[in-house]
């Protein structure tokens, strides 16, 4: 989803508030970035940030608080490449740009202040959007999680804003005092505390960068359209790719026990491994393709019930086409629907049909039904084996 959160590289202002004094001292100190305790919390000093050559970064701009990356608006192969590893899982946990102050265009004193979460994918999609606007960046370390996650988390919160606010040294960078943050951010954090401790008054913006442009166009006024979450066929297809691989192992172990179980009841090694493993295979496939591809036709509203529904349904063809005996059978029902509905609740933080107590809810009331039926499946299919 185009969910516009930022930010990478900054700098390090001329005059900073005295609680990150000593962390100025420190960094100079080392000449070098410092580690906040997190791989995501670099502070780059204005010495530093010269040395330093991100394929992103084309220029730096003096301003009164030091000098201030300038970023590209376009998307360099490499930068597509790592994106599209990131969808796939790798190096997702890496995936990440240090938190502070960037420009875009040409921005002045009067230019707007955007504020996202230091996230390479989605900074590399706001970034694309802005090719005709003039902005500052400020970029919240959320420990490489989107905005939208991170406000849940609380990550992308108050505390780390206000920080960021002041280490930055942004009231001398412009003159207004206006912060510009996106919809999905707004859970985690608390607009009066900001404007209490900083001066700057919290807006928030809409919920898609591509709408931004539109948005500081029009006086800083959304539009209803501007304000509405989408959650679109391919943005649901987006989300697949990364759950896919983290549940490979699970695959994997699924295909290996139902291959020595049938290489040691029929003594050998036969295409049987694989006729019997796609009954599971295709539950997997249920819960982590059909669910979120499809999840507007599916009814219910929990990702669990979608799930236990799109497996039912499964088991339903696979007793069509298998035709099993009764324990078989049972087995079956038992163990392939509980199975898809546990991989679908992995969506319920990648969409807009849940809330953070919903989705906490939904788990803890399925997670032991669907381990006791799974169970259960298991056994009665180790029974119908051997009878």
């Amino acid at each position: 989803m185009k969910l516009w959160l930022i930010s990478e590289t900054a700098a390090l202002p001329k005059a900073v508030n005295a609680e990150f004094k000593k962390y100025e001292e420190y960094r100079y100190m080392k000449n070098d970035i410092i580690n906040m305790n997190s791989c995501c919390n670099n502070i780059i000093t204005g010495k530093d940030i010269i040395q330093r050559n991100e394929d992103w970064i084309e220029r730096y701009k003096d301003t009164n608080a030091g000098k201030i990356p300038v970023i590209s608006t376009s998307l360099t192969m490499k930068d597509i490449r790592n994106g599209w590893k990131v969808r796939w899982g790798i190096g997702r946990n890496n995936y990440t740009i240090a938190p502070g102050l960037y420009a875009v265009g040409d921005p002045t004193e009067e230019s707007p202040v955007l504020v996202t979460a230091n996230y390479k994918l989605t900074f590399d999609k706001l970034r694309k959007t802005l090719s005709k606007v003039s902005a500052w960046i400020l970029a919240l370390d959320t420990r490489g999680i989107n905005v939208w996650c991170a406000a849940g988390k609380g990550t992308f919160g108050t505390e780390e804003l206000i920080k960021q606010i002041k280490i930055t040294g942004l009231s001398n960078v412009v003159n207004h005092r206006k912060i510009i943050l996106p919809q999905l951010g707004a859970p985690g954090v608390a607009a009066h505390f900001v404007k209490q401790e900083t001066g700057f008054r919290v807006l928030y913006g809409p919920v898609y960068s591509i709408d931004i442009e539109n948005y500081l166009n029009n006086n800083l006024v959304k539009t209803k359209e501007m304000s509405k979450v989408h959650f679109r066929l391919m943005e649901r297809l987006a989300v697949i790719p990364v759950e896919l691989i983290q549940s490979t192992k699970y695959i994997l172990i699924t295909f290996l026990v139902v291959g020595i179980i049938t290489a040691l009841w029929e003594k050998t090694v036969t295409l049987n491994i694989i006729i019997n493993f796609i009954p599971y295979f295709g539950a997997f496939i249920a819960g982590l393709i059909l669910v979120p591809a499809l999840l507007p036709f599916i009814p219910f509203r929990s990702f669990s019930l979608k799930g236990l529904f799109t497996g039912l349904l499964w088991s339903v063809i696979v007793y069509l086409i298998y035709n099993p005996d009764i324990l078989t059978a049972f087995s079956y029902f038992l163990i392939l629907p509980p199975v898809a509905a546990f991989l679908a609740m992995n969506y319920t933080g990648a969409s807009t049909f849940t809330s953070p107590a919903g989705a906490k809810l939904e788990v803890k009331y399925t997670f032991i039904p669907a381990a006791a039926a799974i169970f259960s499946g298991i056994i009665l299919r180790g029974i119908g084996a051997f009878i």
